[in-house]
């Protein structure tokens, strides 16, 4: 019968170097691997499971027990000849490429995520690459445009009507822009409705403009302005009902206690009043219960018809598609981002001053340049 090959015995320091190898992150995988082998048939694991733990053949774990039996630890470093780093071939770095953007579940191993060096493992072990070190398996990714990245969530819409809606306040939005015509019936001025809120008593994080720091500092003297710590809200809250005119690019709010049925109501015959009345416009929002008519209260619907008002409601789930969100990004960067107001009058009337000044300066550029991201994160979503 065949002797069992297995590593000889080895002393306490030599297990103690093993180990350092196997749990460092840095350094040839080639290594990291052969010293795998080596630690576990030292630990009595034969090369037949030691070939199904790190994904290889027996016959490659025992070649490795071989040389290291007879050159110790010499055997693991890789034995590169001199020159240029190896260039991979344009396959190679294609299944690379492939294999990153797979989940790792999909080739059966038992973690949700790459790591470099779990990613690098795999290409040794599949045999895509003879050895690549983590930092050229990063650089690589990078030249491909692949980065390691958070996860984000996303809310399908659940609205059965998804389509349609979607797509008459794209057509509404494609009139407004002057991209289409609108027909006989068509709505000519389209307004962006929806609530910003909750607007509370509480400090806002936010940036500013400091020196930068030279020393340890003083504390009694701090570099930058510091925010108070609240443990309490009893102010109560305010909402800011707010419409953007695509028409005229103007912005209007009006700040109230309450957002119910008759608030709302009150501020739509507040838009209705800014075009004459034979001027049909479009009202976008979303789906709130009262901006909507029910069986108990019709009064929303009733209104429209009467003053010559379409309501264009945006899908369940949906509210992204409404472009006041974007000019909602600039209102809370501009007007809220770092304030600390003492009262809702102090805080209502600066909101109330920046839509003031947004309206008369809606070319300024760094206005612009917030509107335009939150424009193309909406964009994006939507589509």
């Amino acid at each position: 019968m065949v002797a069992r090959v297995r590593v000889r015995t080895i002393t306490s320091d030599e297990g103690n170097k093993l180990l350092r190898i196997v749990r460092r992150s840095s350094g040839s995988i080639v290594t990291w691997r052969r010293a795998q082998m080596v630690l576990l048939s030292a630990q009595g694991m034969d090369a037949v499971k030691i070939a199904e733990v790190t994904f290889t053949s027996p016959d490659r774990v025992r070649d490795v027990l071989h040389n290291f039996n007879a050159d110790g630890f010499d055997s693991l470093q890789p034995k590169y000849g001199g020159g240029r780093p190896p260039k991979f071939t344009l396959g190679q770095r294609q299944e690379i490429k492939k294999t990153a953007l797979a989940r790792p579940t999909d080739h059966g191993l038992p973690f949700s995520t790459w790591s470099l060096p779990k990613l690098a493992d795999f290409l040794v072990a599949e045999g895509v690459v003879d050895d690549i070190s983590h930092e050229g398996l990063r650089a690589l990714l990078r030249e491909e445009g692949v980065s390691f990245q958070a996860v984000k969530t996303w809310k399908t819409s659940t609205d059965p009507d998804y389509e349609a809606k979607k797509n008459r306040v794209l057509e509404l939005y494609a009139m407004a822009d002057g991209a289409a015509e609108p027909g006989p019936d068509d709505p000519t001025v389209v307004i962006c409705m929806d609530e910003f809120e909750p607007l509370n008593l509480q400090p806002h994080p936010g940036r500013q403009w400091a020196p930068i720091a030279s020393s340890p500092g003083d504390r009694s003297r701090p570099r930058r302005r510091r925010r108070r710590a609240i443990y309490k809200r009893p102010n109560g809250i305010r909402h800011l009902l707010a419409g953007y005119d695509l028409s005229t690019d103007r912005l209007y709010g009006h700040i109230k206690l309450r957002k119910d049925r008759t608030q709302f109501l009150a501020f739509c015959r507040y838009l209705r009043s800014l075009h004459p009345p034979q001027v049909r416009i479009a009202i976008v929002l979303d789906n709130f219960s009262p901006h909507r008519s029910t069986k108990t209260d019709r009064r929303v619907g009733n209104w429209a018809a009467a003053n010559n008002v379409e309501l264009a409601y945006v899908p369940f789930y949906g509210s992204r598609i409404n472009r006041i969100e974007a000019r909602f990004t600039a209102l809370r960067y501009f007007a809220l981002d770092g304030t600390d107001h003492d009262s809702h009058r102090a805080q209502a009337s600066m909101i109330r001053r920046y839509i003031a000044w947004r309206n008369r300066h809606v070319t300024d550029h760094a206005l612009r340049k917030v509107v335009r991201r939150a424009e193309t994160i909406k964009r994006a979503k939507v589509a």
